[in-house]
């Protein structure tokens, strides 16, 4: 079964080889995963669905009422946010080189006069990496300590549906490319997640009590970090919750 129907409600199925039925709802409309253990049958798996009809219908309401920036032309007048503060954006033009910079309270861009939406947005995300680039270490040596576990490497991706994923196996990060535009704290939450990861697979009870331990405000963080306004992204989901 890839697909199941309930009422007027759509949910996509994919079985993998896991142990328990997990069931997610994605913004930015509503569209609703169950990933399910090869094992289940497609009578457990409606069950299962419907069980969570009311939580999924809160979701999607939540989704929809959720802050969203309109879609981006890059051009003076746009706000755009760095580590959680808004910003005016100020386009300027120069034939020299592409510059990002923050004065006051703009985010001044300097670009070519020709140069496409597309190619702006481009300038201004390796400009968010670059300011990524800069606090990952120093926050990542501060949580690896308190968390007691060591990351071999991390990345750094403009992930849709994810703000970190964790590859336990090979001790790898990935940090999505939005936390720039998130606050700080954002960053340490997302950052203590995944390294708890490597202690706990799963998001448990003994994952929780992890993440009591070593960032005790994270249920705070997290509810910011998914209330904040999200960013334009046309045809695809933005993050979801960790």
């Amino acid at each position: 079964m890839d697909e199941l129907q309930i009422g007027d409600i759509s949910i996509a199925v994919t079985k993998k080889n896991i142990k328990n039925m997990y069931i997610r709802v994605l913004p930015p409309d509503g569209k609703i995963q169950i990933t399910a253990p090869h094992s289940a049958g497609d009578d457990a798996i409606r069950m299962f669905a419907v069980s969570r009809i009311s939580w999924i219908k809160k979701q999607r309401k939540n989704f929809k009422e959720q802050a969203r920036q309109t879609k981006r032309k890059y051009v003076t007048g746009e706000g755009y946010y760095v580590w959680g503060r808004r910003y005016r954006l100020d386009v300027q033009y120069s034939n020299v080189r592409n510059v990002v910079r923050i004065s006051g309270g703009n985010l001044v861009l300097q670009v070519r006069r020709e140069s496409t939406p597309l190619q702006r947005e481009n300038i201004l995300n390796e400009w968010y990496r670059e300011q990524l680039k800069q606090k990952i270490p120093v926050v990542l040596e501060k949580y690896e300590k308190i968390v007691g576990v060591h990351c071999n490497e991390w990345k750094i991706k403009n992930m849709r549906t994810k703000w970190g994923t964790c590859n336990i196996e090979k001790k790898r990060i990935w940090l999505n490319l939005q936390l720039a535009k998130k606050s700080p704290q954002c960053l340490a939450y997302v950052i203590t997640h995944e390294l708890v990861h490597l202690l706990e697979r799963k998001h448990n009870q003994k994952f929780r009590v992890y993440m009591d331990r070593f960032f005790p405000n994270w249920t705070v963080i997290k509810e910011e970090l998914n209330h904040q306004t999200l960013d334009y992204f046309e045809n695809l989901s933005s993050p979801s919750s960790l």
